[in-house]
């Protein structure tokens, strides 16, 4: 008896973050993205040609709110947004750095675009591995600091966001003048996320530079409704809905060390059990959740969360239908 396939007519846009000295850039390896043809880890059914991968974050200036059983990680680097990344690259190999330029932030230290764009290219000299670098969450600020960004890392194909209804024409703009690839943020709803797709592709940048954001929900917080409107997403492009065919990412960590959760330690809440342990496996199966709705970048915080989830990205990728 044959065996039921669903035969897809689309595929997820393939997008390459990073650029090599032969293209240009300066960056030792380049990450590739998307490119399936199948729901997540479904090999009977098509190819998934680059795995999911995992970006770590790192802040420009200390985040204050973050627990300490996180911080603990990163002493003596926190507020040295260099060393964070240099030791995120060389004792936790990580692959894809998401820099958030959170001091930018009008309410926070108010960086001038210019001050932020010294920052990105301090850690860019430092480090070899590509950059995914988001504004400090105001539409406005935003926009204008990454204009100036994207001037400064011009060539290196980083990816660049977040934009949103309020800035995407600046966004937008910033990343066709500099050639980047740029994240597109809505609210967690299907037309919304088609919607800001296609003003931004009436701006004549490409769809398949754009990287979808569904707000992110942690587990516990909204998880499975952000789930449902991925796999939907997913649906959508794997049906030959172009607009709908883009990569996907989740900010799992910023999302997961603001739960009570996360942030509740044992002795406030001992039934809860010892709190790094309890905060890295919601991290971590946040994380995995999200790669099974079809996340094709996860940025996670803490590098053991982020150590388990690359071991299961590892044991998924394994085609055991045809071995």
């Amino acid at each position: 008896m044959e065996k039921a396939r669903e035969k897809w007519v689309g595929k997820v846009n393939e997008l390459v973050i990073g650029a090599e000295p032969q293209e240009g850039g300066t960056r030792k390896k380049i990450i590739k993205i998307g490119g399936e043809n199948t729901l997540p880890f479904l090999y009977f059914e098509g190819k998934i040609p680059n795995p999911p991968v995992v970006a770590m974050e790192v802040w420009d200036t200390e985040p204050v709110a973050w627990p300490e059983v996180l911080k603990e990680e990163f002493k003596g680097c926190l507020k040295d947004p260099v060393a964070w990344a240099k030791k995120a690259v060389e004792e936790w190999n990580i692959d894809l750095l998401c820099l958030r330029l959170f001091s930018t932030h009008p309410d926070v230290q108010n960086t001038s675009p210019e001050e932020a764009g010294k920052i990105v290219e301090k850690v860019l000299h430092a480090v070899g591995v590509p950059l995914i670098i988001i504004g400090g969450y105001s539409a406005q600020k935003d926009g204008d600091v990454l204009f100036r960004v994207s001037e400064v890392v011009k060539g290196e194909n980083c990816l660049l966001g977040i934009a949103v209804q309020e800035n995407y024409k600046t966004i937008t703009a910033s990343c066709l003048s500099g050639g980047h690839s740029l994240i597109a943020e809505t609210p967690i709803d299907i037309n919304l996320a088609k919607q800001l797709n296609i003003l931004i592709s009436d701006m004549g940048f490409p769809a398949e530079r754009i990287v979808i954001h569904h707000s992110t929900g942690g587990l516990g917080y909204g998880l499975e409704y952000t789930y449902s409107v991925m796999e939907r997403t997913r649906l959508a492009g794997l049906s030959g809905d172009k607009m709908l065919s883009q990569p996907m990412i989740n900010f799992v960590g910023q999302e997961v060390w603001r739960a009570k959760e996360a942030k509740t330690s044992e002795e406030e809440m001992p039934v809860w059990g010892r709190q790094r342990e309890r905060a890295i496996l919601w991290e971590a199966t946040t994380a995995v959740a999200f790669l099974n709705a079809g996340a094709n970048i996860l940025v996670m915080n803490h590098p053991q969360a982020i150590k388990l989830v690359k071991e299961t990205i590892k044991e998924l990728m394994v085609d055991l239908v045809s071995k």
